[in-house]
């Protein structure tokens, strides 16, 4: 019996980044338009929101920068991005 199992990879669909980054953005945009139209939420809310906003595209960023990473061949770049 061998110590080792073979894992089968996911598929990309379930390995994708982009619908979760999308879908995200799209949450923190739809919050921060009701927030700063109805000013729901009190003073900090509108900040909030603008801050998730943020990482939003931090994380963005920072998907696009490893992926163009791997595809150039970059030592440090995380494996599994397509």
């Amino acid at each position: 019996m061998p110590d080792t199992v073979d894992v089968p990879e996911l598929p990309r669909a379930l390995r994708a980044p982009e619908p979760v980054i999308v879908v995200g953005m799209v949450a923190w945009l739809v919050a921060t338009v009701v927030v700063a139209i109805t000013d729901l939420g009190g003073g900090n809310a509108l900040t909030i929101c603008l801050v998730g906003l943020g990482v939003g595209l931090l994380g963005t960023t920072i998907v696009l920068v490893q992926r163009a990473g791997v595809r150039r061949g970059a030592r440090g770049a995380q494996e599994g991005l397509d």
